[in-house]
């Protein structure tokens, strides 16, 4: 692992990973592929451990010349593939973006690893990041996710990243392309766009604004932080069997309500309301979206037995140090709000189901 191709570096595990990354191998070379679509922020990439090892290129996944081109020049001996488009609500409004990043994409990449690693002599790479959503939702009683279980997905974006996982194995069955793949649970921490829950909740508390749970909030996900999937990425490129796919996830097993009421207890303590009154007051209960799977639990033996990998994040504190990051980051918070698509999407996707 001398020269590291990152896609979606600029992103929220992508960005995480690249510093990680640099910080734990001082001689190793970054390059990091991102478009800049709306999640991605040059800001994310500031302030990197040895810096003068990284180097960033704007360009999308899908261009098979610049990425032979990345690959040739740089010498490319691992890919880690974080880009995608990675938003449920927003695959159930338009699909075709999912489609062509998720799929197309990675079809791109798997085309020019191939034709990298079969002119090179040194160990070669592809790690594939995926998600537990492939899997479809597990009802109550019925055991974790793991890595032998059947896929179902149930929306756009996780039938996009079941359709990229099959490829990606494909590739390694039919061509021998040297392989691995994560399923991870729900990431947090810092410099997560905030689409999501959790950002979406402290940002939104912060700046007085409803907090939106879709339906009674009974929904039960699986929490990590995005440090602790970073090392268990780092982990699996250092010692991962060639060809096998390994589950993470934070070991807990929290409803979204219960999370959005532990980050209101939060910023009661942070950041009391003018008022005088508790955040948990801007809860709104909004219309569930369609489809929107009611459990996952993800298994980590695997991972456990044979790499030595544990989240070091209890979810409590895991949350508290992530409302820090964003109190103590103003000017990072504003330039997202700014973005005027980012408001304007919450605006119509949000409370139009109040």
């Amino acid at each position: 692992m001398k020269n590291v191709l990152v896609t979606g570096g600029a992103g929220f595990i992508g960005s995480n990973f690249v510093r990680n990354l640099l910080r734990k191998e001082s001689d190793c070379k970054v390059v990091t592929l991102d478009l800049l679509t709306y999640s991605g922020k040059l800001e994310n990439l500031t302030n990197l451990p040895n810096e003068n090892n990284h180097l960033f290129v704007q360009g999308d996944i899908c261009d098979r010349s610049l990425v032979d081109k990345l690959m040739a020049e740089h010498k490319i001996d691992t890919i880690v593939h974080f880009a995608a488009e990675s938003h449920v609500d927003r695959s159930i409004l338009g699909p075709a973006p999912f489609i062509q990043s998720n799929i197309v994409g990675t079809f791109t990449l798997l085309e020019a690893a191939k034709n990298a690693w079969q002119d090179k002599p040194e160990p070669f790479r592809f790690h594939h990041i995926s998600t537990d959503e492939v899997f479809g939702a597990l009802q109550p009683g019925d055991p974790a996710f793991d890595e032998k279980t059947a896929y179902d997905p149930h929306s756009p974006y996780s039938a996009s990243k079941a359709a990229s996982d099959h490829l990606v194995r494909a590739y390694h069955d039919t061509y021998g392309l040297p392989i691995t793949i994560s399923n991870c649970s729900n990431n947090y921490g810092p410099y997560q766009f905030p689409e999501k829950l959790i950002p979406l909740m402290i940002l939104n508390g912060i700046t007085g604004k409803p907090l939106p749970v879709y339906g009674k909030g009974a929904q039960i996900r699986d929490w990590l932080h995005v440090e602790d999937h970073c090392e268990a990425i780092y982990l699996i490129l250092k010692k991962g069997r060639n060809g096998e796919t390994y589950c993470v996830g934070g070991d807990n097993q929290p409803t979204n309500l219960e999370i959005v009421k532990l980050l209101c207890q939060i910023l009661d303590q942070k950041l009391p309301r003018p008022d005088g009154k508790s955040h948990v007051d801007q809860i709104q209960y909004v219309t569930d979206r369609p489809g929107h799977d009611f459990r996952y639990d993800i298994d980590i033996t695997k991972i456990e037995r044979e790499l030595g990998w544990q989240p070091s994040f209890e979810l409590k504190a895991g949350l508290e140090e992530t409302v820090d990051w964003y109190l103590n980051h103003p000017s990072w918070v504003d330039s997202v709000l700014e973005k005027s698509e980012f408001s304007h999407w919450i605006n119509a996707n949000y409370q139009k189901r109040t």
